[in-house]
């Protein structure tokens, strides 16, 4: 029952936050650094980017803003559960005798 007292919201931020953050890792591993990215993980060459020169510049881009609303919408679902919780607290409990 506790599962279905709380508000949506704070379900759809937890999906939408699970789905940014997994982006995140999968731009980063795609990235190619100074190891090499995914495929210098692996044993592959690292050496040149599937994606082209200029795309490195592009995905550090990428990274740095999916990073940013990634710590937004943690930020954001904070105070979603801080005032979920403070509204449940405040609810009075179906049958007790408070």
């Amino acid at each position: 029952m506790a599962l279905w007292s709380v508000w949506w919201l704070s379900h759809l931020l937890n999906l939408i936050i699970i789905l940014v953050g997994l982006f995140l890792m999968l731009v980063v591993l795609i990235q190619r650094g100074k190891g090499g990215g995914l495929a210098g993980a692996f044993g592959g060459v690292g050496g040149s980017s599937p994606f082209g020169s200029r795309a490195a510049d592009q995905f550090v881009k990428i990274t740095l803003w999916v990073a940013g609303v990634w710590v937004l919408l943690i930020m954001i679902h904070v105070k979603v559960v801080k005032y979920d919780s403070r509204e449940l607290e405040e609810r009075p409990l179906v049958g007790s005798t408070r």
